[in-house]
Formats: C-alpha cells, sequence, structure tokens
C-alpha cells in the first residue's frame, strides 16, 4: 500500500497546494494528513485524488475539528500507524508523540514543519514537514518505509 502523506497545509483551498504535490498525490491508496489543515476545502479536494484520513491540528477552523480527531490509530496491512498533529515547541517533539502511543509501528506527526524519517526502538518516526515545501511517502506491506520529498515544486 502506498500512502501519500503531508502536514500543515495552512490553506483555506486545495487550489493553493503546490501543483507537484497534488499530481504526486494522485499515484497513492491513501492520503494520510497529520493536521493544519484548515479548511474543509482542502479535504474536499485531496478526496477527489485519493481517499483520506487525518487528525486536526492547533490551527484548523471548527469544521476541521468537528470532523476529524486529534489522534488516532490507524491499521493498515498489518501495521498499527498511530497519528497525531503534534504540539508546543520543535524540540523533542518526537519524545512527546511518542508517549501518545503504543503498540505501533509507526507514528506519523505533523507541527514542527521539520520533515522526519527515523526509526526509534523498533518505532518509525514520520513527519512529512510542511506541505508547501515537502511531502512524505509511505509504502506499507510486510514492513515500512518511508521517504521524504522535499523541494519538489
Amino acid at each position: 500500500m502506498k500512502i501519500g502523506v503531508i502536514s500543515d497545509t495552512h490553506a483555506r483551498h486545495c487550489s493553493q497546494l503546490p501543483q507537484n504535490l497534488l499530481k504526486a498525490l494522485e499515484k497513492v491508496d491513501l492520503i494520510v494528513h497529520a493536521g493544519d489543515i484548515v479548511t474543509m476545502d482542502v479535504i474536499r479536494g485531496l478526496e477527489t485524488l485519493a481517499p483520506v484520513r487525518g487528525v486536526c491540528g492547533n490551527m484548523d477552523y471548527p469544521e476541521v475539528k468537528v470532523a476529524f480527531p486529534d489522534r488516532q490509530v490507524l491499521e493498515l496491512e498489518g501495521k498499527k500507524i498511530g497519528l497525531v498533529h503534534g504540539s508546543g515547541g520543535p524540540w523533542e517533539i518526537e519524545k512527546r508523540v511518542r508517549q501518545i502511543f503504543s503498540g505501533v509501528d509507526v507514528i506519523i506527526f505533523g507541527h514542527s514543519h521539520v520533515p522526519m524519517n527515523n526509526s526509534a526502538g523498533g518505532v518509525l518516526l514520520f513527519n512529512p514537514g510542511r506541505a508547501q515545501e515537502s511531502y512524505g511517502i509511505l509504502e506499507v506491506g510486510e514492513t515500512v518505509s518511508g521517504m521524504i520529498f522535499e523541494g519538489y515544486f
């Protein structure tokens, strides 16, 4: 399964996202948004490309906070993927998000705008960065691997 991972779109309309990002997301099985979506128009636009799962972030309008939880665990291809936006300053954000989940294979988060693709203690910590500048792809099967794409526009 190929998952497009984005976060921190900070857009009011899907048309404000980079065209190269949208083209890349046309080729995935699922889009996962790690929060700071801002409006549901972004989600409606993304849903024309692939199914969308996500969480709300601190900058989201009330309509997004009603539609999406602040955290969730996705079960995909037998793997458990924790999804949360994150909070606080960028220092030690990975420590804070790890405290939220146990028994997961991957933790996807955003908030810091800093891409991350690191394994620690058997858990892949994956932050796609800010969608205007970077995104991620997760390949989920018997194993999980991630790639970050930066400066793609």
